[in-house]
């Protein structure tokens, strides 16, 4: 780089020029990209005189922070924290209150001095000294505050958030004593049922659930189930939501809400035959038609709304359950609320106020005069879009129940997006937390030969720190409720994510790092206290080091058997994959099975202009041969298939019986966990999404071929499940 400048700027925001990609290259960033990154970070990186200022106010602000603003650390009999004193205060004994969130305090007094020195500035002809104090007191794992004071003086001279931790992750006991566990994930909206309104909901999951357990799987994972923007239906991407901390309010049993058999009005409406063509056309179209479901399923929840309001005095009861849901969620809620609120009041007023950026001004954040006003004077639409979450997230919770009362060891297995939309709610309403000029993806890799920009603003790693990191709390808390198990997609963003400037190509980016330790013990924390499992998908280009840190975490690795191939191209076998991990042939971002085999990706792919050019293309295709053929040899290996079928693969299709076969072989496995795919037990062929697409493919709609009653009612399908459950159990 061409500045000490620059360097100290880069260091202080976790910007690293190096790293080694997919292929195992080592590459470093250009020049340029980095100079354009930090541009879009609102920073003018051609001007050293104002980088060095920024630094030297970062670091003086550093030392006059007596005590940093948050500390976290695994439980210990002592913990070490660094403390910057005055000179003056160095040789005086000090009061270390520690409040633990019982409200237990618990005080140390302790001499800086007598303990070691790590470093000196001077301040205004002030010295400051840093100390490594150690402080013996047991403490329970949980969010303390840790107080310091002088003897006689309850004024605080600082105050930070003390973070107690376990060492790992939650692991249930089951999975400890060596059961092996399978299930399947299916994207919730696919769901067909009989019963359903054009999109899969909570009630079609609860007799998911049901019948898998029946036939001996043990949960369902599921894609992220975040709010979105019911206003704009068409933006129907799980993993660009609006909220990750509330919920997709379209996956509500109409029918199955209490004020339901009260609505006389709705009653009536769902007996005319108009309605009724209209929900079996809903339900028989092969993609969800999101505009018509999510109008049907609004004007619905309006009456139910209205009926819970001004219905009888038996309604009260329910009425002071949504008060009290309200009251517990407070600003979180009405954020959200508030948010889908103005969205169609603006929209109604002008129709290319797609979100928050296209709003008047003085609307454009949460906290805002008028936002604020607005919301105290339409607190019965607020309180409208907090019933909406609020029957939604009871529907989940009563899922979970009942996969809990099944017997089901996980039972549900949510899924955790990277990021929120730029225009979502998240960020409108904590702009301070995102740099918004800036998108997250991936360099160049496998799955995308282009590199990838996700178009979701990242948080930013100091403004996360100065928080306390209540915002990962908090995300973590609301995702780790109801279920089991937790997925979080693109774990490696607990260390590091590829920052992409606005309006640059993906490849333009740079890597951002993230506090690590930090994350992954807070995870362990919040995993421990919602005894929910974790499991990080840690795809890609993984850097050294990190599955290492991930293991000892306790976080369950991903393994997906296409991608397990050794240096001479063959597959590895399952039964060599590590017990701590879930393992399944395909995920959302890859072709189905049958995809897969018969290159239907791939010629997708050149269809939509995914490739730089047709060598690549064919390139690809002549890999993909190879890995079929290594697949074969790799079955025929293990026995896993008759051995005088499928010898070849150029003249081998995918067939039931070959599909089958690979699922049964991974079920044969190590890992503690198998995933496979409701797509692959119906023999589907189309994606249901395409990376790097957007409208070129109609990503997140494609239905399930079949009813949840016909996947169960299906001989060929129950014999599978059969033999999954055998080889598990073996």
């Amino acid at each position: 780089m061409s500045s000490s400048a620059l360097d100290s700027f880069m260091q202080l925001k976790g910007i690293d020029l190096n790293f080694v990609d997919a292929w195992g290259k080592p590459t470093t960033v250009l020049d340029e990209n980095v100079k354009t990154l930090i541009n879009h970070m609102g920073f003018d990186a051609s001007d050293d005189a104002a980088l060095t200022a920024y630094y030297e106010q970062e670091e003086l602000q550093h030392w006059l922070s007596l005590l940093a603003p948050v500390s976290v650390l695994q439980q210990d009999r002592e913990y070490q924290l660094e403390v910057h004193l005055p000179i003056d205060f160095v040789t005086d004994p000090l009061i270390y209150r520690i409040t633990t969130e019982d409200g237990l305090q618990i005080d140390k007094t302790i001499t800086a001095t007598d303990f070691p020195l790590l470093g000196c500035k001077d301040i205004s002809d002030v010295e400051f000294q840093l100390y490594e104090v150690t402080i013996e007191v047991p403490l329970n794992i949980g969010y303390h505050q840790l107080t310091l004071l002088e003897k006689g003086n309850e004024e605080p001279l600082a105050e930070m958030s003390l973070i107690i931790t376990p060492d790992a992750c939650f692991t249930p006991m089951a999975i400890q004593e060596g059961k092996k566990l399978w299930g399947t994930s299916v994207q919730l909206y696919c769901l067909k049922s009989q019963s359903n309104w054009g999109i899969g909901d909570f009630s079609d999951l609860k007799q998911l659930l049901i019948k898998t357990a029946e036939n001996g799987g043990d949960f369902i994972g599921l894609n992220p189930i975040h709010a979105l923007n019911p206003s704009q239906p068409q933006n129907a991407s799980p993993y660009s939501p609006s909220s990750r901390k509330w919920l997709n309010i379209l996956y509500t049993d109409i029918t199955a809400v209490p004020e339901f058999t009260h609505c006389d009005s709705l009653q009536a409406e769902l007996a005319t035959s108009e309605f009724q063509q209209q929900l079996s056309s809903l339900r028989e179209s092969e993609w969800v038609d999101y505009v018509n479901v999510t109008t049907v399923k609004l004007k619905a929840l309006r009456s139910l709304f209205d009926t819970l309001i001004n219905g009888k005095k038996e309604n009260q009861t329910r009425l002071d359950s949504l008060h009290e849901f309200v009251k517990q969620k407070g600003d979180s809620l009405t954020q959200q609320a508030a948010y889908d609120a103005l969205q169609f009041k603006f929209l109604a007023e002008n129709e290319h106020a797609w979100g928050w950026p296209s709003w008047p001004e003085s609307f454009q954040s949460f906290s805002s005069d008028s936002t604020q006003d607005w919301i105290t004077e339409n607190k019965q639409e607020i309180l409208f879009w907090s019933y909406c979450q609020w029957v939604t997230d009871t529907q989940l919770a009563e899922a979970d129940e009942l996969a809990r009362s099944l017997g089901m060891t996980l039972g549900l297995y949510r899924d955790l997006a990277v990021g929120v939309g730029k225009s979502s709610s998240e960020i409108w309403a904590n702009h301070d937390l995102y740099c918004e000029n800036v998108s997250i993806g991936a360099p160049p890799d496998v799955l995308g030969p282009l590199g990838q920009s996700w178009g979701l603003p990242p948080l930013s790693p100091d403004q996360l720190y100065k928080s306390r990191y209540q915002p990962f709390i908090e995300l973590l808390q609301s995702n780790m409720s109801h279920c089991g198990a937790l997925r979080i997609d693109h774990v490696m963003a607990l260390l590091r994510l590829w920052w992409v400037p606005e309006g640059s190509t993906a490849d333009a980016g740079a890597y951002i790092y993230y506090n690590i330790y930090d994350m992954l013990n807070i995870l362990a924390l919040e995993s421990t206290r919602n005894q929910c499992l974790v499991i990080g998908e840690d795809l890609g280009t993984v850097p050294e080091g990190m599955d290492v840190l991930l293991k000892e975490a306790g976080v369950y690795s991903y393994k997906v058997f296409f991608f397990e191939q050794a240096p001479d191209g063959g597959f590895i076998s399952p039964s060599h994959y590590i017990q701590q991990a879930m393992a399944t042939l395909s995920t959302h971002d890859m072709p189905t099975i049958k995809g897969y085999w018969h290159c239907e990706d791939l010629y997708l792919g050149r269809t939509l202009g995914l490739y730089p050019d047709d060598e690549v293309f064919h390139r690809l295709l002549a890999d993909r041969v190879e890995s079929k053929q290594q697949i074969l040899n790799s079955l025929h290996g293990h026995n896993s298939v008759p051995d005088d079928l499928y010898l070849d693969a150029n003249t081998t299709g995918m067939d039931k019986a070959l599909s089958f076969d690979l699922q049964k072989h991974l079920a044969t496995g190590s890992a503690s966990l198998l995933s496979l795919q409701l797509e692959d037990f119906l023999e589907m062929d189309q994606p249901v999404n395409v990376p790097g697409t957007s409208d070129e493919y109609r990503n997140w709609q494609r239905k399930l071929t079949h009813n949840v009653e016909a996947i169960f009612a299906d001989s060929d399908i129950l014999h599978l499940m059969k033999a999954l459950t055998e080889a598990r159990s073996k």
